[in-house]
């Protein structure tokens, strides 16, 4: 008796659902990054706006890491293993690491709105396969997450206008 797993049979070929799952776990990556980012920048803020964005960034870091695991779980669902290291995230995300010092807190926001951007581009290029290969799924899920980042870049970025 074998104890193989069956093969996944889930009407997406085994070429579509590897690219789907690395460009998901390139947004895992790259979620997983901004995370740390807007953690990082939550501890740190300072200055006449701190209570305002110390706040900001704990709603956005909180979301975001309600974010990694339905990414990371679409992942094994297309029977791959989702990255979970530092050296395999830093290899697949698109964004910057956090910097060393803390910028100033506009600068953070700054920082931010370049990050949720480059989230959402990363989510609408997985987006495009997902959508090519009728992985449902995949598409609801990208959709949902390219709201999330497109509205916060445009909160962020009205914080700096005016």
């Amino acid at each position: 008796m074998s104890h193989a797993a069956p093969a996944i049979h889930i009407g997406i070929s085994e070429v579509d659902r590897n690219a789907i799952a690395e460009g998901l776990s390139r947004l895992l990556a790259d979620t997983f990054t901004l995370y740390l980012t807007t953690h990082n920048f939550h501890w740190n803020v300072k200055g006449p706006h701190f209570t305002s964005l110390h706040g900001l960034f704990m709603q956005q870091y909180t979301e975001l890491w309600n974010a990694v695991d339905p990414v990371a779980e679409r992942i094994r669902s297309l029977g791959h293993v989702a990255p979970g290291s530092y050296a395999q995230l830093r290899q697949r995300t698109s964004l910057p690491d956090a910097p060393d010092l803390p910028p100033a807190a506009m600068d953070m926001v700054r920082i931010l709105v370049k990050g949720h951007e480059a989230v959402a581009r990363t989510a609408r290029e997985v987006f495009l396969l997902a959508d090519a290969s009728h992985d449902a799924p995949t598409g609801d899920l990208l959709t949902q997450r390219l709201t999330v980042h497109e509205q916060t870049a445009w909160m962020l970025r009205s914080l700096l206008e005016g």
